[in-house]
């Protein structure tokens, strides 16, 4: 019974279908049709232009997004648990070259303008500092938890007043969406983000990510760097199909709910063990090593977070039966 992650998880058969679909000769790189299409399919999912740009993994979606809206002597300020400052190996300096990760605090990993306000604020405006450039944000955010519209418009306006640029890591932003009911514009674009990676391949897909650039005037910038990067695969329609068949007939929000249902679950029973709210597919648990081994010893895979707690992630494909066991399991502890 695996909570280990939703990277677990199967591919969703439909983006098998649409991949044996585009087993056909196409122009090779981006040029192909399903390629092509990306831009209008995403400018309507989101009601507002944008031009899209496929990747093969998120660290090279956020990466790119960096790189295209932050100079090398530029800064990013960033939560200090964001997922870009503990989980992707220095990947944002490296394809950045060099601009620095502004670390910030604050609750639930997010950011607030009092939290970016501490960072930047200090900072003289001279040659012997790095200059904040951007804000990096997540949604939903590394501790399972979202922002809502009106947090992002508050954030957001303030970023901007700044002169900040805002990219939005959205490794699990249809999880979001589901929590929120809202548009997907409303999770994010709509109040004014530069760029989003938004996630697929935690959420049923299977290596394909969407770099989502909501000033198409980047675009080209944004796919120099992911050419230079070994980003830009020869046979990009396989890519192009599983990006396509998520967003058809919305099959992201479905599988993000049935995700966040099956995490809902076992928060519940969590009770006050639980660290932070559950409003996605994540579930973090205070648990002793014993009580951790106790549940492996039933046959739950998931990983420990840090001496004292445990992560326990939903998928678009996890058993309800296996989240009740997992639920009455914790709640027996």
């Amino acid at each position: 019974m695996q909570f280990l992650s939703d990277n677990a998880a199967p591919v969703h058969p439909r983006l098998w279908d649409a991949m044996r679909d585009a087993d056909a000769t196409d122009a090779p790189y981006d040029g192909d049709a399903l390629s092509r299409s990306l831009d209008k399919a995403f400018s309507d999912l989101f009601g507002m232009d944008c031009a899209v740009v496929w990747t093969s993994t998120g660290t090279a979606a956020n990466c790119l997004a960096l790189a295209t809206l932050v100079p090398p002597y530029g800064g990013v300020v960033c939560h200090d648990d964001a997922h870009i400052e503990q989980d992707e190996a220095g990947a944002p300096e490296f394809y950045t070259h060099g601009a620095k990760l502004m670390l910030a605090h604050g609750p639930h990993a997010k950011l607030t303008p009092e939290s970016v306000a501490a960072v930047i604020d200090p900072i003289r405006d001279d040659v012997h500092r790095v200059q904040p450039t951007a804000i990096a944000i997540t949604q939903a955010t590394e501790q399972g938890c979202v922002y809502t519209p009106g947090e992002l418009a508050t954030l957001i306006s303030y970023a901007k007043d700044k002169g900040l640029k805002v990219h939005m890591d959205g490794a699990r932003f249809g999880n979001a969406v589901a929590h929120l009911g809202c548009s997907p514009a409303q999770a994010g674009p709509a109040h004014g983000i530069d760029t989003l990676s938004f996630g697929m391949i935690k959420n049923g897909g299977m290596s394909a990510e969407a770099l989502v650039l909501f000033d198409p005037a980047k675009a080209a910038e944004a796919k120099r760097r992911h050419k230079r990067a070994g980003q830009l695969q020869s046979k990009g329609r396989y890519l192009a199909a599983q990006l396509l068949a998520m967003i058809e007939g919305d099959l992201w929000l479905e599988n993000a709910r049935a995700a966040n249902h099956a995490a809902t679950a076992i928060a519940k029973a969590a009770g006050d063990r639980l660290l932070y709210p559950c409003e996605a597919n994540e579930v973090f648990v205070q648990m002793s090593a014993p009580e951790r081994e106790a549940l492996r010893a039933k046959g739950f895979g998931f990983y420990d977070w840090g001496a004292d707690a445990a992560r326990f992630v939903a998928a678009w494909n996890t058993d309800a039966a296996d989240a009740d066991k997992l639920a009455q399991a914790i709640a027996a502890l």
